[in-house]
């Protein structure tokens, strides 16, 4: 006798129908020993809400013709999200996250925020998608598996733009502190000198330190990578002795 599913959440809930022949008038379903809530009944159907259970258990449909045999109904642990990589990403969306947590292999459905996107699961410890378009700000990133909802959240970030850096020239060997000064540049991922790159740290929103890499005498464009994209700083860097 078919059962569709044949998985749902250990906190029950789940609607499972049973499809085969003679099942008018039952009177009980069962799921190992615990009851479910008949909600349609015909000659070839019976449809249920599962009760909350764990493993695998047996269930059976009762009519007044008898028990069916046991078909397995296998009951899936609640989703726990541990990590969402990056964090944040572009408004324009397109960015490739991972989600990381325990029991996402029955992963169905991703919400960031209102939008709703498919995800692809890699195993059953991580889910890979692709972010939507979406408006700067946090939201709450939905995972929805057959064993429930888990809760997290992601950024939506705009892109940078780099208005000016400070002080202008430095030594070939290295090691200048550059203050490079914008807005949306609070979410970093890398900064390059002429392509070469710099250790860094995000200070505020608007200001990033950097220590200009070794290089040799000449200009160099600074380039500063955040999860909202890439700008080039107005200008050029002067290496000179």
């Amino acid at each position: 006798m078919p059962i569709d599913p044949d998985q749902g959440s250990s906190g029950g809930g789940s609607t499972v129908t049973f499809t085969g022949t003679a099942l008018g008038g039952a009177t009980a379903v069962r799921f190992g020993d615990r009851p479910a809530t008949i909600t349609e009944n015909s000659a070839t159907s019976v449809s249920v809400v599962s009760p909350s259970g764990a493993g695998v258990v047996g269930a059976t449909v009762t009519t007044p013709g008898g028990t069916s045999g046991p078909v397995p109904f296998y009951y899936i642990p609640p989703p726990v999200v541990v990590a969402v990589t990056p964090a944040s990403g572009p408004v324009s969306g397109g960015s490739a996250i991972t989600v990381t947590g325990r029991h996402l292999g029955t992963a169905e459905s991703i919400h960031f925020g209102t939008t709703v996107v498919t995800p692809t699961v890699v195993d059953d410890q991580q889910l890979t998608v692709l972010t939507p378009v979406t408006a700067a700000g946090t939201v709450p990133l939905v995972v929805t598996t057959r064993g429930g909802v888990a809760n997290a959240s992601f950024s939506f970030v705009d892109p940078p733009a780099v208005t000016a850096f400070s002080p202008p020239t430095g030594l070939p060997a290295g090691g200048t502190l550059v203050s490079i000064t914008g807005t949306n540049l609070s979410t970093p991922t890398s900064v390059t000198f002429d392509g070469l790159p710099a250790v860094f740290a995000a200070l505020s929103d608007t200001q990033i330190a950097a220590l200009a890499p070794a290089h040799g005498l000449g200009t160099a464009a600074i380039v500063v990578t955040t999860t909202g994209g890439s700008d080039t700083a107005p200008g050029f860097f002067i290496y000179l002795l």
